[in-house]
């Protein structure tokens, strides 16, 4: 079983991949600020009972994290600490997030390898982002590592840090009415790298505006899953 779980909403734009962060364009949408940060009423999903005491969710549910923000943004300092007792305390699930400061992993959590049952992966959008996160992130003490190139917006070298540490490199493109363009080439580039490293490869979502062959293909929102799914033949 997979959940979404998102303790808290709101997040800033860092760096050159949240020029079209599909939270801040949905915010606005219905008038909302996307930069404030809040709790949400999902605060303490996890631990959640049911009438018999019960957990709502049962063992070996995934929780996915603060995907309408960023686990270690700044004002959710002070709620942090509760949320890492709810993952310690169920041990018997997975708890999986996806952040772009990973220089502020070890500073708010102190002791992050002693979480068996957390997964957090780091997200660089182009070369200069990778070169400036991946040293940071692939030296923290983290139990489950990963590498997210989305929106990728260039061709990203990522050959110097691939190794048998890494569960998963993740690849993707921008969606939304302003989508970037990724290309096909970029992609299968860094797929043949994790194959040779024998790191899993998942090619996430095709994006608005993918490059096959030099030519353009739009791809309509309901079809980038899963024509990014057919691409490799991969279930």
């Amino acid at each position: 079983m997979e959940v979404g779980y998102n303790c808290w909403h709101g997040c800033h734009r860092k760096s050159e991949g949240c020029k079209n962060c599909y939270v801040h364009r949905r915010d606005d949408s219905i008038g909302k600020n996307a930069d404030l940060v809040y709790k949400t009423r999902s605060f303490d999903m996890p631990i959640k009972k049911d009438r018999q005491g019960n957990y709502k969710y049962p063992s070996g549910t995934t929780f996915d994290m603060c995907f309408s923000s960023d686990f270690f943004i700044e004002e959710a300092d002070e709620w942090r600490k509760d949320v890492m007792a709810m993952i310690k305390e169920r041990s018997d699930c997975r708890f999986f997030c996806i952040t772009k400061r990973p220089e502020r992993i070890l500073e708010c959590i102190p002791d992050i390898g002693d979480y068996d049952n957390l997964a957090i992966y780091c997200t660089m959008e182009n070369q200069k982002r990778f070169d400036e996160r991946a040293p940071i992130y692939l030296n923290l003490p983290l139990k489950h590592k990963g590498i997210v190139i989305e929106p990728m917006l260039e061709e990203v070298d990522i050959s110097y840090c691939l190794d048998k540490e890494l569960e998963a490199v993740t690849v993707g493109g921008e969606s939304g009415p302003n989508a970037r363009v990724i290309n096909f080439d970029w992609v299968k580039k860094i797929r043949n790298e994790c194959i040779k490293k024998g790191i899993r490869f998942y090619f996430h979502q095709t994006g608005a505006n993918l490059i096959v062959d030099n030519k353009l293909y739009k791809i309509p929102r309901k079809h980038q899953f899963s024509q990014a799914k057919k691409a490799f033949n991969t279930e």
